[in-house]
């Protein structure tokens, strides 16, 4: 007796070319692929929200008012999620907002040897052949901790949107984490 699982097994379509050389037919190419945006403020550990001020070249999570809040200059984000072949890293997503009539992307980018967090004026690509400095991948905070992620660099390993406080602003900032740590500045709600 042969017990068959449930189990699905991908199969692919194969064909044996010129000097049979063997070509795989349908298989998904590694680009990402916008598959959804998603409309939210992003909150820190202290409920403050995320705001973008480009004229100042600066993000900071500030306390904000009801009624700031409803004008959402800087502050209402689109979370462009993008479909993956390899989804063990987490969710692909990259973010953008708009302040006032303009639209601004969030990247990354090395000045004086160290990470910054920029917003330039654009839009967000519907596609992305290969690596790029605007993906993150999405993360729970924590296995008991769902409704909270964080938010890993996919150009740098163990690199985590955080927030860091400078004077009276928590920036916000990529900062390096350890295996196994916690670290409360870089739990963000959605």
């Amino acid at each position: 007796r042969v017990k068959m699982s449930a189990e699905e097994i991908l199969m692919c379509a194969v064909e044996l070319g010129k000097n049979f050389c063997l070509y795989f037919d349908e298989l998904e190419c590694d680009a990402l692929c916008k598959e959804k945006t998603l409309h939210r403020v992003l909150r820190n550990v202290n409920s403050q929200l995320l705001v973008v001020r480009p004229d100042l070249n600066v993000a900071a999570f500030e306390d904000v008012t009801d009624q700031e809040m409803q004008s959402g200059k800087g502050m209402h984000f689109s979370i462009h999620c993008y479909k993956t072949t390899t989804p063990l890293a987490g969710m692909p997503v990259a973010f953008s907002v708009q302040v006032e009539d303009k639209s601004y992307y969030m990247c990354c980018e090395r000045e004086r040897g160290e990470m910054i967090i920029r917003f330039k004026e654009g839009e967000v690509p519907k596609e992305i052949p290969n690596e790029s400095n605007i993906i993150f991948f999405k993360k729970t905070f924590t296995s008991c901790c769902s409704k909270a992620f964080k938010f890993e660099y996919s150009m740098e390993r163990g690199m985590f949107l955080a927030f860091e406080e400078e004077g009276y602003l928590r920036k916000l900032i990529l900062k390096k984490l350890s295996k196994d740590e916690v670290d409360e500045t870089m739990k963000i709600s959605l």
